[in-house]
């Protein structure tokens, strides 16, 4: 299973970037599957997932402001990120799980297979 991110950049505060993974290798019924977030010097931080019946998960401090979906045919999982604020500035990660496993924000050491990650950094 391969995961790709994409679509990280530069941008103001207020703004709105939409995150990419392209999903390879991962055939029969999906998972779980979520977005996470790094920034230097900070623990991982769970931001959003989505469970294999669409339940969605997010972390609170990016709750009305980022959206997660997918979309099965075209194996992508995406984050719709808006109000962008200088905190959100980190690595983004995506990730997913290999069998049934819990699906939320704080269950990111349950998730197999990660990304590379993007990089989204949000100036004031």
């Amino acid at each position: 299973v391969q995961l790709v991110e994409s679509g990280g950049g530069s941008v103001q505060s207020g703004g709105s970037l939409r995150l990419s993974c392209a999903v390879s290798g991962y055939s029969g019924r999906r998972y779980c599957m979520g977005w996470f977030r790094q920034a230097p010097g900070k623990e991982r931080e769970g931001v959003a997932t989505i469970d294999s019946d669409g339940t969605t998960t997010y972390g609170l401090s990016v709750k009305g402001r980022f959206t997660i979906s997918q979309d099965n045919a075209k194996n992508t999982l995406y984050l719709q990120m808006n109000s962008l604020k200088p905190e959100d500035t980190a690595t983004y990660y995506c990730a997913a799980a290999g069998g049934p496993s819990r699906c939320d924000v704080g269950g990111g050491h349950a998730l197999t297979y990660w990304g590379q990650g993007t990089q989204v950094t949000v100036s004031s």
